[in-house]
């Protein structure tokens, strides 16, 4: 008997490190994504879990992260790095939200796109139901010195490794996430992408960077992060210097309300960011003000990114302001609401 239990445990266990094989299917029509043919807009949040005291994300907190993001109305959550745990993407796929997965240009060979490691995710991951799109690289035409100082090397790692996912894997779109809107120039070398995301950060009025792209290209596109830091560098725009949760949560609910009102030319958003990081800007064991992000200058209200500060909950979970503003918003918003664009 207890043969047989501990056979009957290795083979249940087995199978659930399998990801399932009904693949479903995501494609882009118009500016519009679908899963299965029924339309999906990104209401989402980037999602880099690093405890307190910690460099290195870990996913401890994973249950009670869902619950709250659940609350929130979040269906899509975007990761800068890959999920090689098939423990954590079933319980995401289980609480019903889906991934953006992102893929670094190097890491130092594991899942990276320098070393070609990163197609062999797609190949182990590409059936599983969490998987919105695949996302290649976040804002590297911000940092030209990571490519000896040519930009171009990005853009053609960039176009190879898209080839490649089409090839593995015609079930899931391919993006990548720029810095800001890119010119023509840059959407020239790259036209097998099936869709863009931006990082966008316009004080709180992202619909201009919507209205941008809608004049230069007729693909889908997303905003990959947008949003707000809970702490004034400065008191400015009527809010007070210091740590600021009405600030934050002012700039999100208006960010928010803009894109939908113009969910006609987009496929969604995705706030910055779920957690505090406390790893960011100094001690990992406590909330620093300071750190830098490349430009970072229409950062609401003051122009300045507190990189320790841009959690919709603080790194306890507990709910910022913002929460409730994104919730009320995110949860009211149908996608019956988006006028499909053939």
């Amino acid at each position: 008997m207890k043969t047989l239990n501990l056979l009957t445990f290795i083979f249940l266990s087995a199978c659930a490190a399998i990801p399932s094989t009904d693949s479903e299917k995501v494609i882009t029509s118009g500016r519009s994504i679908l899963v299965n043919d029924v339309p999906y807009f990104i209401k989402g949040i980037c999602y880099h879990p690093v405890p307190r005291g910690a460099t290195k994300r870990n996913f401890e907190s994973l249950d009670q992260d869902l619950l709250l993001m659940k609350e929130a109305g979040i269906n899509t959550i975007r990761l800068y790095e890959p999920i090689d745990d098939i423990e954590v993407l079933n319980k995401i796929h289980a609480a019903g939200l889906k991934l953006i997965v992102g893929f670094g240009y190097n890491q130092n060979g594991v899942y990276d796109i320098a070393s070609g490691s990163f197609i062999n995710f797609i190949k182990k991951y590409k059936t599983h139901k969490a998987i919105l799109l695949w996302e290649l690289g976040n804002e590297y035409n911000y940092h030209p010195e990571w490519f000896d100082g040519d930009i171009q090397k990005w853009y053609n790692a960039l176009s190879i490794a898209i080839d490649l996912v089409h090839k593995e894997d015609p079930n899931h779109p391919v993006s990548t996430a720029h810095g800001d809107v890119p010119d023509e120039n840059v959407l020239a070398l790259n036209p097998n992408l099936d869709l863009w995301g931006l990082n966008v950060y316009r004080w709180d009025k992202p619909q201009s960077a919507l209205k941008s792209w809608e004049k230069i290209s007729s693909k889908p596109v997303y905003l990959s992060e947008v949003g707000a830091d809970s702490y004034m560098k400065i008191s400015k725009s009527g809010f007070e210097k210091g740590e600021n949760q009405k600030a934050q949560a002012t700039a999100n609910a208006n960010i928010i309300d803009a894109v939908l009102s113009h969910s006609d030319l987009t496929s969604g958003l995705l706030i910055f960011s779920f957690t505090d990081g406390l790893w960011k800007a100094g001690n990992p064991d406590q909330q620093d003000i300071g750190g830098w992000a490349p430009n970072s200058s229409g950062v609401p209200y003051d122009g300045a990114p507190n990189e320790e500060y841009w959690g919709i909950v603080d790194i306890e979970r507990n709910k910022k302001q913002t929460f409730d503003a994104i919730k009320e918003r995110f949860t009211n918003f149908s996608i019956n609401n988006k006028k499909l664009q053939e």
